[in-house]
């Protein structure tokens, strides 16, 4: 398929190619391992002479179509399709690290991320620093002679604070250091990372991309050479994607962009309904003229996502109160669902870290993340203005 075609189009006509049945949607090739025609296709596929599909630990044609499908619409050369978001972070990193070597981390991602960088990295003789997502002018002095990757999600989960994907992938250049963006918040139809200089992108495949709450993936992109190094890491490790759950996660694509048009209309309204509203202190959300970094966030991305943040009156206890006052609204640790959902980061996603690294990141007592359905927005604000109500 031509990467002239627009973005619907190519999330909906990429796929593997026809089998003899004539199929018109790609079926599930739901096997462990493929038949060699003879012995020297065999000898050939293992000695890397050509592409093919040996073991679905390696790969699978369900597989194939998914990572086909995001190198497109990302703009990446390869990839490689993992199991889940958290195995696509770590196999992200991994592969380009080794005892001796440094990493700059910005202290704003996932939290999973944080406990791969302070408590398993140290114990193979990796170092690390964190880096202040709200004082780049800091950066620079964080390189070191043996920093090898700089990883980042931008926006940032829960705070939504954004990075400036340009200059810092200006900064990584540099220094001859690998950028490492995590897309999972923008997705490629918002934001496109590689186009501001990132060399590997990284996805939980889980939320948005799913979509609707069913399937566990991640996928990892980047440049052939890079990709190479995550492919050798994964085929021995074996963090594989499943073929049923990506037959899911690419047909989920055909959707992307239709689903994340609702996501970002329906938070857009939601966030100007809360800035308005007497019982919360203070909203944030990319494309809010009251987001410091509004301008930043209109610069490089087409919307601005579908997670919205707000800080309710009344503290941590106001915020369980919120949640335990909501009906319709579902209360899980997932996003990025055709449903809303509703949670509190302090007490759930990011328990680990200290109430000091909370603060330092954002994550107040009281704040409550949104992510923001694909129900009618009339219905979503009823149940927050209720909850609000409720739980004075």
């Amino acid at each position: 398929m031509s990467d002239t075609k627009k973005f619907e189009t190519l999330a909906i006509r990429t796929q593997a190619d026809r089998s003899q049945h004539r199929e018109h949607s790609v079926p599930i090739y739901m096997t462990s391992s493929f038949v060699f025609d003879d012995a020297e296709q065999a000898r050939a596929l293992f000695a890397d002479e050509y592409a093919g599909n040996i073991y679905t630990r390696f790969s699978n044609p369900n597989s194939t179509e998914f990572i086909d499908k995001m190198c497109l619409l990302e703009g990446a050369e390869d990839g490689f399709a993992t199991a889940s978001g958290m195995s696509a972070v770590f196999s992200s990193m991994a592969p380009f690290l080794q005892s001796g070597d440094h990493i700059i981390v910005c202290k704003s991602v996932f939290g999973s991320s944080l406990q791969i960088t302070t408590q398993l990295f140290p114990k193979w003789g990796i170092e690390y620093s964190f880096a202040d997502i709200n004082q780049p002018e800091t950066w620079e002095q964080l390189f070191k002679p043996k920093t090898k990757m700089f990883m980042a999600e931008t926006p940032s989960n829960p705070s939504l604070d954004l990075i400036d994907l340009e200059k810092l992938s200006q900064l990584c250049k540099q220094h001859g250091v690998l950028l490492n963006i995590d897309n999972c918040f923008a997705t490629p139809y918002l934001q496109q990372p590689i186009a501001w200089g990132a060399d590997i992108v990284t996805h939980s495949a889980t939320k948005f991309i799913d979509g609707q709450g069913r399937a566990i993936g991640g996928v990892i992109l980047g440049s052939k050479a890079l990709i190479e190094k995550v492919r050798f890491f994964c085929r021995h490790t074996g963090p594989a994607m499943s073929p049923f759950n990506a037959w899911i996660l690419s047909k989920s694509l055909e959707t992307l962009a239709v689903r994340m048009d609702r996501h970002t209309s329906n938070a857009l309204t939601l966030a100007e309904y809360l800035e308005r509203h007497p019982e919360v202190e203070s909203v944030k959300y990319p494309f809010l003229n009251s987001h410091p970094q509004v301008s930043l966030a209109k610069k490089q991305m087409k919307a601005g996502g579908g997670i919205v943040t707000f800080l309710v009156k009344g503290g941590v206890d106001r915020g369980r109160r919120f949640l335990n006052a909501t009906e319709m609204a579902s209360h899980t640790a997932n996003l990025g669902d055709s449903r809303t959902i509703v949670t509190h980061p302090a007490s759930t996603t990011h328990s680990k870290l200290t109430d000091e690294d909370r603060e330092s990141v954002g994550i107040l007592p009281g704040l409550i993340r949104v992510s923001v359905g694909l129900e009618h927005i009339d219905d979503i604000i009823h149940e927050i203005a209720l909850a609000l109500e409720k739980s004075k």
